[in-house]
């Protein structure tokens, strides 16, 4: 019998005892910090038997103007099979961050419809803390996989959607970015952006559900999110649509349904020309 999923988070733990379990597909989702610019000469590892799932060249639009732009359900769907994800995998995503990139691409495989799919707590440094089995990154050969998409267009929203938004009570935007960079007080990490934040958005930094690399108890989560309640819809923002999942993943463990992602976030509408701006 196959192994199926019911949550949103596992322990390293957890992942350790199901390692060898037939349906288990672990995906390295590393990516660099945007903000980061510390110079890493360590040697990577990964944790063994992990695929490693390209969110910027793979799973990333090539072809957009903004970065980290989703795939359209078709091609996500042959990439997804291409790395060998069947409709009954079950897939644990994990960064070398501890919980930075993974949340992304559990949220992708959300929008895709796909439910069994879990982020590993604490991720990589976690599971080297535990001591548990590492390796440097090898092709693990295997045969395409029978992965079919079911797309849920309601959780990607566009700058259309943010701007009808923006107006309607019953619609919440939480902004995960730092509160510096939300206030307009400290820079874009990227060039050429303007400074502040959508109007009527709230700051809720994704620093604030993570205590060191891992995902805060329920209990706390409960408070961080205490100003998300009574809201038909909430739509996370980010820079570029990384650390808004995050904050997804968050809503996710809490069950607060109805949440969505701004994929261009700050960087297409702190670029784009008569969109207003609050500082």
């Amino acid at each position: 019998m196959s192994l199926k999923i019911n949550k949103p988070l596992v322990s390293v733990d957890w992942l350790y005892n199901h390692l060898n379990d037939d349906n288990i597909v672990v995906l390295d989702c590393t990516i660099p910090k945007v903000t980061s610019n510390t110079l890493i000469i360590e040697e990577k590892t990964q944790i063994k038997g992990a695929v490693f799932f390209d969110i910027k060249n793979s799973f990333s639009d090539k072809n957009a103007a903004l970065p980290n732009t989703v795939l359209s359900p078709e091609e996500f769907e042959i990439k997804a099979q291409e790395l060998g994800i069947n409709k009954d995998t079950v897939l644990v995503c994990y960064d070398d961050l501890g919980i930075y990139s993974s949340p992304r691409v559990w949220w992708m495989f959300q929008l895709m419809g796909f439910k069994n799919i879990v982020v590993l707590n604490g991720g990589f440094p976690e599971w080297k803390l535990k001591g548990f089995p590492i390796e440097i990154p090898k092709i693990h050969q295997q045969k395409n996989g029978n992965f079919k998409v079911n797309y849920k267009p309601e959780k990607l929203k566009y700058t259309k959607d943010v701007l009808i938004s923006i107006e309607n009570k019953k619609v919440l935007i939480v902004d995960a970015r730092s509160n510096g960079r939300f206030l307009g007080t400290a820079p874009e990490p990227r060039k050429d952006l303007k400074s502040g934040h959508i109007p009527n958005a709230i700051s809720l930094p994704f620093e604030e559900v993570l205590l060191n690399g891992k995902m805060k108890t329920e209990s706390d989560l409960v408070k961080v999110f205490s100003s998300l309640k009574d809201k038909n819809e909430i739509i996370f923002t980010c820079g570029s649509g990384i650390t808004a999942a995050i904050l997804a993943l968050g809503a996710a463990i809490l069950n607060i349904k109805n949440v969505a992602v701004y994929d261009g976030s700050w960087t297409e509408w702190g670029s784009t020309d008569n969109l207003p701006i609050a500082l």
